[in-house]
C-alpha cells in the first residue's frame, strides 16, 4: 500500500483484517445472552472475546433471536378513511418518526433478513469478496432487467464509466425499442427480452439500419424476461421493473444463482416470506441497490454483531410536503410527478407524494435487515442529503450521505464490497449549508399507517397493500380516481383481505392475492367523481 501499514486495523491494507477461521468470534448482543451457545453452559453467557473487524465492504452480523410480532387489523385511522372521516393518530405502541419510548429496541423481535448483514456465513462471504478481486482485479458481468427504464439506464451510466469493468450479458425491456436497439449496440448482450412480440420485428429492422449484425437472442413477454434472469454466467441481475412484475425474474435470478441487485421494493413486499428461504437455499446476497436501503446497508458496514439498535428512513416529503393538508383536494396529476428532488418513474414518484413509497421501504427493510416494525422510524428530510441512518446500541446514528443521485446506492449493488472511483460530484457541506428534520404527518400521509398495519399483519397482507397502491395509482393517472382516494382505495382492499389473510403463504397464494387485490381495487368508487 502506498501509505504503508497503520498501526490501526484499517481497510488500506489486505492483511488488517486477515483473522485465521478459528478465531472469527463475535460481540453478542445483550438480548442473546441467554441463549446457549454451542461448547457452553447456558447459564454461562459471558462476551469472552471479539474482534472489531474493519474492512471496506465488510458487512458484520447482526444475531438476534426471532419471533413473529402479533398480528393486528386495520388501524383506526385507517379506517376512518373510507367514511370521510378525518384520521386520527391511533394509538400505537411507536410513533411512526420517534419509535417507542421504551429505552431499548425490541432484540428479540429481530430474525435474518434478505441482506448479508447478520449470518457468520455472508460475514465470511463479505471478507472473501473483499480481498479476492481488489483494484483492477475487479471485474463483474451483469444483467439489467428494465434497461429502459430510469434504473436500467443510470445502471448503464455506470457500465460506460467503467466499461473495462463491466460485461453486460443479458437486457429486459418494455416497449422502447429503439432506445433497446441503442443498448444492444452499445453492449452487446447476448440475450434480451422485449414485453411485446409484435416489436421485435421492428427491433431487428433498427439493428438491421445500424449495421448490427452480431444479433442477441431475442425473448419475448414475461417468459422472455425470465429467461434473460436467469441466463449464462451473469453474477448480478440488477432488478429494475417496477412493481409486483418483477417477481418471477427475481426467483428465476436467484435459483440460478445469481446475486440481486434489488431496485424492486415490491419484490420483497410482496414476496419476502417467498424470498428469504430461497436466497438462503441458492446461497445468493441481495443488495439493496435504492438510496434509502443502500444507505443503512452501508451504515452497517463494520458494524459488530449485535452492534444495530435502530432504523431510520430518511424522507423527502415528496411533492407535496409544503402544502396544507386542506388543499390536498386540489391535486392534479402533473402536481403529483413534480417531485422536488429526485428524477424517478411515474410510479414511484407519485408513491413519495403519497409517502406510500416510505411506508413500503419499511415492510422492504423489515425483510432485508430483520427489523421488528417497533425499530423502524421515518423521518422528514427536505434537502434528501442523508439518505438514511442507523442507531447502534451506544446511541451512536450512523448516516450515508451524498447529493440526491440514484447512481452511488446502484453503483454500491453491483460492486459490494468494493468502493470504485467515479467522476461525480463530492458532497460539499459548506455549499449545502443546513439540513433540516421534522416527525412526518399522519393525518396528511395516511398511506404510512397502512403500510405500518400490513406489515404487522404480515403474511399475505403486505401483497395486498402492494397490488391495490399498485392499482390506486394506475387510476389516478388515469383520472379514475383522485389523489385522496388512493389511501381509500387501499383501505378497501385490505379490509376486504384481513379475514382471508395467510400468514405463511407460497408463492401461488402470493400471486393469488395479488391478481385478486387489482381486481378488488378496481371496484372502488371515488364518492368525489360519483358526486360530480
Amino acid at each position: 500500500h502506498p501509505l504503508g501499514k497503520s498501526a490501526s486495523p484499517s481497510p488500506s491494507t489486505r492483511d488488517s483484517f486477515n483473522p485465521p477461521p478459528s478465531s472469527f468470534k463475535l460481540m453478542s448482543h445483550p438480548a442473546t445472552l441467554l441463549l446457549p451457545r454451542a461448547g457452553s453452559a447456558s447459564s454461562s453467557c459471558k462476551v469472552k472475546r471479539y474482534f472489531v473487524l474493519s474492512l471496506v465492504g465488510v458487512a458484520c452480523l447482526v444475531l438476534f433471536a426471532s419471533s413473529s410480532p402479533s398480528p393486528s387489523l386495520l388501524s383506526p385511522a385507517a379506517s376512518s378513511l373510507s367514511r370521510g372521516k378525518t384520521a386520527v393518530a391511533p394509538p400505537l405502541n411507536t410513533k411512526i418518526g420517534l419509535f417507542s419510548s421504551r429505552k431499548k429496541s425490541r432484540c428479540n423481535a429481530w430474525f435474518e433478513g434478505a441482506a448479508p448483514t447478520n449470518t457468520r456465513e455472508s460475514m465470511e462471504q463479505t471478507y472473501t469478496r473483499g480481498v479476492t478481486s481488489l483494484g483492477n482485479d475487479f471485474h463483474k458481468k451483469i444483467t439489467i432487467l428494465g434497461s429502459t427504464g430510469s434504473i436500467g439506464t443510470q445502471t448503464l451510466d455506470i457500465v460506460d464509466t467503467h466499461p473495462d469493468k463491466f460485461e453486460v450479458v443479458g437486457l429486459a425491456a418494455g416497449s422502447n425499442v429503439q432506445l433497446l436497439a441503442e443498448q444492444i449496440e452499445k453492449h452487446k448482450p447476448k440475450i434480451v427480452a422485449i414485453s411485446n412480440a409484435d416489436k421485435v420485428d421492428k427491433l431487428k429492422e433498427i439493428l438491421k439500419a445500424k449495421g448490427v449484425t452480431d444479433i442477441p437472442e431475442i425473448a419475448t413477454g414475461m417468459d422472455g424476461v425470465v429467461e434473460v434472469a436467469k441466463y449464462g454466467d451473469a453474477e448480478t441481475v440488477v432488478t429494475g421493473i417496477v412493481g409486483c412484475a418483477g417477481l418471477l425474474p427475481t426467483i428465476a435470478a436467484i435459483k440460478a444463482g445469481k446475486d440481486i441487485a434489488l431496485a424492486n421494493k415490491e419484490t420483497l413486499i410482496s414476496g419476502g416470506p417467498v424470498i428469504l428461504p430461497l436466497l438462503k437455499e441458492h446461497g445468493s446476497m441481495c443488495i439493496p441497490a435504492d438510496s434509502e436501503h443502500s444507505a443503512i446497508f452501508q451504515s452497517l458496514q463494520g458494524v459488530p454483531a449485535g452492534g444495530l439498535r435502530k432504523i431510520i428512513l430518511t424522507a423527502s416529503g415528496g411533492a407535496f410536503r409544503d402544502w396544507d393538508a386542506k388543499d390536498l383536494h386540489k391535486v392534479k396529476l402533473e402536481d403529483a410527478l413534480k417531485h422536488p428532488n429526485w428524477d424517478m418513474g411515474a410510479k414511484i414518484t407519485i408513491d413519495s407524494a403519497t409517502l406510500m413509497n416510505k411506508g413500503l421501504e419499511v415492510i422492504e427493510a423489515h425483510y432485508l435487515f430483520g427489523a421488528d416494525y417497533d425499530d423502524i422510524g421515518i423521518v422528514i428530510h427536505p434537502q434528501s442529503i442523508i439518505h438514511s441512518m442507523i442507531e447502534t446500541q451506544d446511541t451512536s446514528v450512523i448516516a450515508q450521505l451524498g447529493w440526491p443521485d440514484m447512481r452511488l446506492p446502484l453503483l454500491y449493488s453491483i460492486t459490494w464490497p468494493h468502493r470504485m472511483s467515479m467522476p461525480w460530484d463530492s458532497l460539499d457541506l459548506v455549499k449545502l449549508g443546513q439540513m433540516t428534520f421534522k416527525e412526518p404527518d399522519r393525518v396528511k400521509y395516511p398511506c404510512m399507517e397502512l403500510a405500518y398495519s400490513a406489515g404487522r399483519t404480515g403474511g399475505t397482507m403486505t401483497a395486498a397493500l402492494n397490488a391495490a397502491n399498485e392499482q390506486a395509482v394506475e387510476m389516478f393517472r388515469n383520472n379514475e380516481i383522485g389523489f385522496l382516494d388512493i389511501p381509500k382505495l387501499i383501505e378497501y382492499t385490505m379490509e376486504g383481505h384481513k379475514n382471508e389473510v395467510k400468514a405463511k403463504p407460497s408463492l401461488e397464494d402470493i400471486l393469488n392475492v395479488d391478481n385478486w387485490a387489482r381486481e378488488y381495487g378496481a371496484t372502488y368508487k371515488s364518492p368525489e367523481l360519483i358526486t360530480k
